[in-house]
């Protein structure tokens, strides 16, 4: 920068020359209008209104006029500078607008879309039912028990009195665990029901004993409406001084009324199982008809063929040799059983028409069904 000297010509300073600023201006409103966009502006500016740029430098060679010339060459600047701020300005408001509109374009969110584009999940509804069950047996003093899927074929059969001829001990309706060398010798199956865990319960504890034993259980079905080979079940046992059928059916009617509503009740009807003697097959009255559509052709009931009941399970009174297989002395001691499918519930009680529908892990099945408190 010169040294002020009071002699020195103002129109003689280069960059004060009325047509340097006159360019130097209209070089910065060209630069700003010919910025397509926000960055080209941004180098724009720092080049036409910086530290180095032609006007500020000449802003600079103010300070070396003499007294009497400073007020034109300050003039002169001033309007220049303030001409490109305010185009500078103006462009900038404009860019900033193209943006915005842009932005909108391409950042648009359709707002009639479903707003929620990772929906959370839902408990089970056989999680939710099954703990259900087991709340209703605690509060009247049962004890949840759980045991191994993998049992050995003395508690998954033989304790419960299953001939080793039995049906039920084939290829045909158990899946047996293969030995070291690959054969079904291994005496290893998945259990076929929860009963083993009633067994396990009673070798256990000392009576009086009172458990429910909810789990998966494993059979050869083939996968279809009413079938599946992994389901879940619930068994209950009571061994005491003194039980009898009576307190099997009041505690089969408090489970059903606890379930479907205090108007339901159930019947026995006589049947047959290796682990309980006398057995029966328990019944609910179907919760759709209460028994109405029975001998009413104008009222059918799909629900239970115009019978009136529903099939639930099996019961019955624990068998004396299941006793004597856990060391409980069956003179003693009575107790009674009953267990059915948590899936064949569930179906009972929302109306599920497929089986396929609870395993198949779709959430549009699970939703619906929400939480229970």
């Amino acid at each position: 920068m010169s040294a002020p000297n009071k002699s020195y010509d103002p129109v003689e300073v280069e960059a004060l020359k009325p047509e340097e600023i006159d360019g130097a201006r209209d070089a910065a409103l060209a630069a700003f209008e010919a910025a397509a966009d926000l960055e080209a502006l941004r180098e724009a500016k720092i080049a036409h209104t910086g530290d180095r740029s032609p006007l500020a430098l000449a802003n600079r060679e103010i300070g070396a006029l003499p007294p009497q010339a400073k007020a034109a060459a300050g003039k002169r600047v001033g309007q220049a500078r303030g001409a490109v701020n305010k185009a500078l300005a103006a462009r900038q408001a404009v860019l900033e607008a193209e943006r915005d509109e842009r932005v909108l374009v391409e950042e648009a969110v359709d707002v009639t879309l479903p707003y929620d584009r990772a929906p959370v999940g839902a408990r089970h509804p056989l999680t939710t039912l099954s703990e259900r069950i087991e709340d209703i047996f605690v509060a009247m003093g049962y004890e949840v028990a759980e045991g191994p899927e993998v049992e050995t074929e003395w508690f998954n059969f033989d304790a419960l009195n299953l001939d080793p001829d039995h049906p039920a001990r084939s290829t045909h309706d158990t899946f047996f665990v293969a030995d070291e060398r690959g054969g079904p010798d291994s005496g290893l199956v998945l259990r076929t029901h929860t009963s083993p865990v009633q067994i396990r319960s009673l070798l256990d504890r000392e009576p009086p004993v009172y458990v429910i034993c909810p789990g998966r259980t494993y059979r050869s079905d083939e996968l279809d409406a009413t079938h599946t080979p992994v389901f879940g079940q619930v068994e209950l046992l009571a061994v005491d001084e003194g039980l009898t059928m009576a307190d099997l059916k009041g505690t089969l009617d408090h489970m059903v009324q606890s379930l479907f509503g205090p108007e339901m009740r159930t019947r026995l009807r006589p049947n047959y199982f290796p682990f309980t003697e006398p057995s029966a097959e328990m019944d609910m009255v179907c919760f759709r008809c209460h028994g109405e559509s029975v001998g009413d052709p104008d009222r059918p009931c799909r629900t239970c063929a115009s019978e009136g009941w529903i099939e639930l399970g099996g019961c019955g009174v624990v068998n004396p040799r299941v006793l004597v297989a856990c060391g409980i002395d069956p003179e003693r001691y009575s107790g009674f059983a009953f267990g059915f499918g948590i899936e064949r519930m569930l179906m009972f009680r929302h109306g599920v028409a497929d089986m396929r529908d609870i395993i198949e892990g779709d959430v549009r099945f699970t939703r619906p069904f929400g939480s229970e408190i």
